[in-house]
């Protein structure tokens, strides 16, 4: 089954260790959709974020995690039901993956698991010409978390979407004026700290040059549940466009750059970023 996984991976360029580590994980990523979807996964759960929008939208940064959030709330909602035909879909294809479910040390509303595969046998084993990969640490591994909002916020909106490998399947997802209200969100709310996310700074402009609109109502649904804004508070345009340059003057972009130049291809793309070039481009917002 290996040769499925080869053809996957041959539409990824690679380069590099790290070019054929970031291909393979982006294979066991829709791997793992397949699997989950066989699952049954997304009759009650939809996909979003930055992997959601690579796989389906074409972004072109790597993403590293795979998040979902279910369709309604349900706080009995069992992760490790689909475990079983997960790990059964990784080993069909040659994937050497294990799955643990994160124990969380606090009452929260996500749910966490991590898939777990050893770095050197699978580069070894899909890449068997690259010499340079016999210098890998022999306990290195490809980790992959996957997570999933049992409590989501009201309002988002959803289509199905279809690949045909590792073999045809459908997946759930947000659409993406709702994937757009949960990137917002995250840069509005995020306790960035002395980390700014400079990736949800590149998806920000990914979703602006395509002049995503905004699930508005989705957007002001998490700034409530997150306690930004009041139940009564007017969401416009014009008081989003205020609460984003605000956001923009206060951030330290040469974090930015570096926390997303290891995902992306052409860093050249980061030599503009600068509070000015993110207040302009938000005027045009739709």
């Amino acid at each position: 089954m290996k040769t499925i996984i080869s053809q996957m991976l041959a539409m990824y360029p690679s380069h590099s260790a790290i070019d054929e580590k970031n291909a393979l994980t982006e294979v066991i990523q829709e791997v793992t959709l397949c699997g989950l979807s066989r699952a049954g996964f997304f009759r009650d759960a939809a996909f979003y974020g930055g992997t959601a929008l690579r796989i389906f939208y074409g972004l072109d940064r790597f993403s590293e995690d795979l998040d979902f959030s279910l369709v309604a709330p349900d706080a009995d909602f069992d992760l490790k039901k689909y475990f079983s035909v997960l790990k059964s879909e990784l080993h069909s294809v040659g994937l050497n993956f294990e799955i643990e479910e994160k124990v969380k040390t606090a009452q929260s509303n996500i749910k966490s698991a991590f898939l777990k595969g050893n770095t050197k046998e699978h580069i070894l084993s899909f890449y068997p010409d690259d010499h340079s990969a016999e210098k890998i640490n022999p306990s290195a591994s490809i980790r992959i978390k996957f997570e999933v909002d049992t409590d989501p916020p009201p309002y988002a909106t959803f289509e199905n979407k279809y690949r045909l490998l590792p073999s045809p399947y459908q997946v759930k997802l947000y659409d993406t004026p709702s994937l757009f209200a949960g990137k917002l969100h995250a840069i509005l709310c995020r306790a960035w700290k002395n980390r700014v996310k400079g990736r949800d700074l590149y998806d920000y402009i990914f979703y602006l040059s395509r002049k995503t609109p905004i699930n508005m109502p989705h957007l002001k649904a998490r700034l409530v549940d997150s306690g930004f804004v009041d139940e009564d508070f007017d969401l416009t345009r014009d008081a989003l466009i205020a609460m984003l340059c605000n956001r923009f003057a206060a951030i330290d972009y040469e974090q930015a750059k570096q926390d997303v130049q290891p995902f992306v291809k052409d860093k050249s793309t980061l030599k503009i970023w600068n509070a000015e070039f993110f207040t302009e481009i938000t005027k045009d917002i739709t």
